[in-house]
């Protein structure tokens, strides 16, 4: 796991920069690190749904995956995602039938 980025479900988006880019002081490699855009939503219809969308902007592949916060219910991740360079793809996590919806939606990229 190299990078968590945690945000509110507010649609905001976010480029994850090489210069930010360090975990308990372990550097990140070249091909995860800049260029790497990603945002979270939440589903319009369903209100238990998390979506992240990424675009790998990296002369390399990338993984990565939803992390969904729910409440009222346990947390979950969205399927690994891997990109080649200049892909996109979209990871998604569904909160359980008794959540009171998605509170943020976050990605990890390994």
């Amino acid at each position: 796991m190299i990078r968590r980025k945690n945000m509110f479900a507010a649609g905001l988006a976010t480029l994850v920069s090489a210069a930010a880019l360090s975990v308990g002081g372990m550097a990140v490699p070249a091909a995860a690190a800049g260029g790497v855009d990603c945002s979270g939503r939440v589903h319009g219809v369903d209100p238990n749904v998390g979506i992240v969308g990424c675009t790998n902007n990296t002369g390399g592949e990338i993984r990565f995956r939803a992390d969904i916060v729910c409440g009222l219910a346990p947390d979950v991740s969205g399927d690994w995602v891997t990109l080649r360079p200049g892909a996109y793809g979209e990871s998604v996590g569904s909160c359980a039938w008794f959540s009171s919806g998605v509170g943020s939606v976050g990605w990890t990229i390994a």
